[in-house]
């Protein structure tokens, strides 16, 4: 079922399904060895709730995690780790970086991105003492592609999309260039998995923070979907036949890949260019292994013109999150739901006055110029 607005999209799932969680303690365990590991905050933000009129919305602050200033680490970290020992392995066992550093080829680290995915696989190599190739869009920002050169990584710029980036990123798989992507492709999906499974840890730290504050779980979660990995970990962990929480996918309506595929039921790509300010979710084609949860998990999806994340973005501010464009479009999201022309989306996910939400701010300010320009 579909409604259409001028500007924003939504798609409302009237069924949506129930997925078995794969839990991996190994996957934690690794995470607390990497340099700087921390829990991020979960921010309750009473100011935000009473502005979109629910009873709790909470934000997981994904602005420096690892050193770094997105959530993206986790789960470049953890395929990289997984993709090494699959072809390379089994590692004696190791407490410190340097014990694993000893065990590991000469070998090149392959990312296509639009920012955060590629500056994390270069951190990971520069943690593990390998050289790292990070293929991007031509009008990535400056400021993204400084930020991947400052981590030793050799930055190529693609004549092309996003999804240009991917398939040329793909072309240069061999023996000593492993690709680490968040996207899959017909023959390659072992490593987008464990993408997906390394965002785990996130929503591992959110229960125990809920826990430890005597709080329930989220009625509603909004996730941003890009190729959709960060969203399938989302379904992953909240569709789980124990739980009523409904998920929410948000995405730029310049980039609406995943609401199209919905609607059509089947993956439906979106050609370029794709020119939304939330520049991590240009995307045109969502990931094949992710395909399957977003299908069936989603409770609604929504397309938001970037005037929405802008308003996200201020209105984080204003409740001290610090969130980039594609960091706050979560939020946006809910802000378009619970303001614009939407009764039935309102009333499939149940938003109301008792609902308790979550927003998963998954950036800060990647790019300071274009952030200082919208919220000042």
């Amino acid at each position: 079922m579909t409604r259409t607005t001028d500007t924003a999209r939504v798609f409302i799932q009237p069924r949506p399904q129930t997925f078995e969680t794969v839990t991996d303690p190994q996957r934690a365990e690794f995470h607390r060895r990497l340099p700087l590991y921390a829990p991020t905050p979960l921010i309750s933000a009473p100011h935000l709730a009473r502005r979109l009129g629910v009873r709790r919305v909470w934000i997981k602050d994904e602005s420096s995690r690892l050193g770094l200033p997105a959530y993206k680490i986790l789960g470049a970290s953890w395929a990289t780790y997984r993709e090494l020992g699959a072809r390379f392995g089994p590692f004696t066992p190791w407490t410190t970086l340097d014990e694993l550093r000893g065990q590991l080829p000469p070998v090149t680290l392959v990312a296509a991105t639009d920012g955060n995915h590629g500056r994390a696989v270069a951190r990971t190599a520069q943690w593990l003492n390998l050289k790292a190739q990070i293929l991007v869009p031509q009008d990535m920002a400056p400021a993204r592609q400084e930020a991947i050169r400052s981590e030793g990584a050799d930055l190529h710029s693609i004549d092309g999309s996003y999804d240009d980036a991917v398939r040329a990123a793909a072309r240069l798989a061999d023996d000593r260039h492993l690709v680490i992507s968040d996207t899959a492709w017909e023959g390659y999906q072992r490593v987008p998995g464990w993408v997906i499974a390394g965002y785990g840890t996130i929503f591992d730290e959110i229960d125990q923070q809920l826990a430890a504050l005597g709080e329930a779980q989220p009625s509603v979660v909004a996730v941003q979907m890009g190729v959709g990995s960060l969203a399938a970990a989302v379904i992953q962990h909240y569709r789980a036949p124990h739980t009523r929480t409904q998920v929410l996918g948000v995405e730029p309506t310049r980039a609406d890949c995943v609401l199209r595929s919905l609607e059509s039921g089947r993956l439906t790509e979106v050609p370029g260019p794709h020119t939304s300010i939330m520049a991590g979710l240009n995307c045109g084609t969502p990931s094949p292994l992710a395909w399957p949860l977003l299908q069936g998990g989603l409770s609604a999806a929504v397309a938001v013109p970037d005037a929405r994340a802008e308003d996200a973005m201020r209105l984080l501010a204003q409740n001290g999150v610090v969130s980039g464009e594609s960091g706050a479009a979560g939020l946006a999201g809910f802000l378009e739901l619970l303001d614009g022309p939407h009764p039935e989306a309102r009333s499939a996910l149940g938003l109301g006055a008792g609902s308790n939400l979550l927003v998963i701010s998954t950036e800060g300010a990647t790019d300071p110029a274009a952030y200082r320009r919208i919220v000042g």
